[in-house]
């Protein structure tokens, strides 16, 4: 059998090296990680392509050999790990960071866990009655937070439907006094995830209607006592 080896600019060139060094390149350009299939690959490529006047030495290759059995071990401890820890989040609040497979968007969804699947050595969480990938776990949350976060996000949405302090009419009486209420029988810990704008927006619209109904009475008492007096006075005709 022959043997070939690349010559450039009159040069031997590793070809164990170039091999190697595409490998990697390959690895990275698809977004991928060092995992041990590809620390495999890197392994044959480099016995294949070496250099026969200069070949590895056999220890080497068994350090290599017993670093990819290391990678291998730790990977399926740490999967076995993953895969008992995730039974603990069933009934627990989660957020989740989804990269569509489409877009490539990331956005976040936060539920309950109701279930966790295993299939065929993949764990997924059902969330909303949807199911995730365990690697999509981004935050394991308590329930009173989320809760909070959630009345927050809702009370600031029902801010925005009322009307600016120069528009509002007593008609927005009722909206008005039910957020109000709402917020204040909030606890301490609830109010602090209230934005400051929104707390002082509703404040000010209170505010503003107990000064547009005194208004309004006083406008009604003047009528009545304008019609009392003239009511008196054609009876003194």
């Amino acid at each position: 059998m022959a043997i070939t080896q690349l010559v450039k600019d009159g040069k031997l060139v590793d070809s164990s090296a170039s091999a190697t060094s595409l490998s990697t390149k390959t690895v990275a350009e698809n977004g991928n990680s060092l995992d041990k299939d590809a620390f495999l690959q890197l392994l044959v490529a480099q016995m294949k392509y070496q250099d026969p006047l200069e070949p590895t030495d056999n220890t080497e290759y068994i350090s290599q050999l017993a670093t990819f059995s290391q990678l291998e071990a730790t990977q399926n401890v740490e999967k076995s790990i993953s895969s008992m820890g995730a039974n603990d989040l069933v009934g627990k609040q989660v957020i989740l960071k989804v990269t569509s497979s489409v877009t490539g968007e990331t956005s976040y969804v936060s539920g309950q866990v109701d279930y966790v699947l295993h299939e065929n050595g993949e764990v997924y969480l059902s969330v909303e009655d949807k199911l995730y990938s365990i690697d999509d776990l981004d935050t394991v949350a308590d329930s009173n937070y989320m809760d909070a976060v959630s009345f927050a996000k809702s009370f600031s949405n029902e801010i925005k439907k009322l009307p600016q302090l120069s528009q509002l009419t007593t008609s927005d009486e009722d909206a008005v006094t039910k957020l109000y209420a709402a917020f204040q029988s909030l606890n301490d810990y609830q109010k602090q995830f209230i934005a400051e704008d929104d707390v002082k927006k509703v404040e000010s619209l209170v505010a503003r209607l107990a000064v547009l109904k005194a208004a309004e009475t006083g406008a009604t008492g003047t009528e009545d006592g304008a019609a009392q007096e003239g009511a008196a006075a054609a009876d003194g005709e």
